[in-house]
C-alpha cells in the first residue's frame, strides 16, 4: 500500500515528464508506472512530435510497461499521471486491468469522468487530486502562453 508521501514522490516524477512535454511544445502531461515501489515506465505527451493523436503520456506509458513486463495486464501496477485521463486512455487502462490510477489535476472538459465514470476496470483503485494544484498550474501556464 502506498502512502501520500509515496504518491507525492511518484507524482513529482510524472511532473518531470510533463515538463519534458512542455519543453517540446506539447501539452504538458506526464506519467509514470510503478511496480513494487519502482518506476518501470515513463511517458509524456508526444502527439505533435509523432503526429499521432493517440500518443498521450498514459498510452505511451502503458505500452512501455507492458513491453517491460512482457505482459498485457498491469494489475499490480500504479499509473501516476498529472491530468485526469481521457476516455481513450481510461479505456486502455481498463483493457490492461490497471491496479491503481493516481492523477493530479481534474479535466473538466475531456476527462473520462465527464463521459463515463466507471470505464476503468472494476478492480482499479483511484486516487485523485494528488498535487492537483501543481499539475493544474503547469497546464494553465502552458495554455496562457499559447494564447498570448
Amino acid at each position: 500500500m502506498y502512502s501520500i508521501l509515496d504518491d507525492r514522490f511518484f507524482m513529482t516524477e510524472a511532473l518531470k515528464e510533463a515538463k519534458f512535454a512542455m519543453e517540446a511544445d506539447e501539452v504538458p502531461v506526464g506519467a509514470v508506472i510503478v511496480l513494487d515501489g519502482r518506476i518501470i515506465a515513463r511517458g509524456h505527451n508526444q502527439t505533435e512530435r509523432l503526429t499521432d493523436v493517440t500518443a498521450h503520456a498514459e498510452m505511451l506509458c502503458l505500452t512501455a510497461a507492458s513491453e517491460y513486463l512482457g505482459a498485457k495486464y498491469l494489475d499490480s501496477c500504479t499509473l501516476y499521471v498529472t491530468l485526469e485521463p481521457c476516455v481513450m486512455c481510461a479505456g486502455a487502462m481498463q483493457w490492461a486491468q490497471l491496479g491503481r490510477l493516481v492523477y493530479g489535476a481534474s479535466d473538466e472538459k475531456r476527462g473520462y469522468t465527464c463521459y463515463h465514470s466507471n470505464i476503468l476496470h472494476p478492480s482499479t483503485s483511484i486516487s485523485q487530486g494528488v498535487m492537483g494544484a501543481e499539475c493544474g498550474t503547469l497546464l494553465t501556464d502552458f495554455f496562457r502562453k499559447k494564447r498570448y
